[in-house]
């Protein structure tokens, strides 16, 4: 699939290097250990087909994260590079990403931004997802 500025391909662990290189220099981007090599390959296995990147003359400049537990999507790590912004790149990646949970019988897909991050959350708002302030999120260490 292409996108005016890119095309849109499945995520591969081939992407890897390039991706965590964008998603560092992504303001509001919150990185931790499940986004080393080794767990970002797992989540990927269980989840073939559900993330993709973007690539304009052979390099990424977008990406999209994408899982299901079965009976909803989370997706994760949406990123496009800051030049290539304002073009519908974001949305062209969270539609691959719908659409793929869709085929798959996933009706519904949830997504986080940090709290921190007004850009993200108007980029949401603006493709509209809407924001659910009635429920709390809480996370332990395993």
């Amino acid at each position: 699939m292409a996108s005016g500025a890119a095309d849109i391909e499945a995520f591969t662990m081939g992407d890897y290097d390039e991706a965590l290189a964008l998603w560092k220099a992504t303001p509001g981007m919150g990185l931790s250990g499940a986004d080393e090599r080794e767990s970002l390959s797992a989540f990927l296995e269980r989840n073939p087909g559900l993330s993709f990147v973007a690539r304009s003359e052979g390099k990424l400049v977008g990406t999209a994260l994408c899982g299901t537990d079965g009976r909803r999507g989370f997706l994760y790590h949406l990123a496009v590079r800051p030049d290539l912004r304002g073009r519908g790149l974001g949305g062209e990646l969270a539609r691959s990403c719908l659409s793929a949970l869709a085929a798959r019988g996933v009706g519904k897909c949830h997504l986080f931004v940090l709290a921190d991050n007004a850009i993200g959350a108007a980029f949401w708002k603006k493709e509209g997802w809407k924001l659910r302030d009635d429920l709390l999120t809480f996370s332990k260490e395993t």
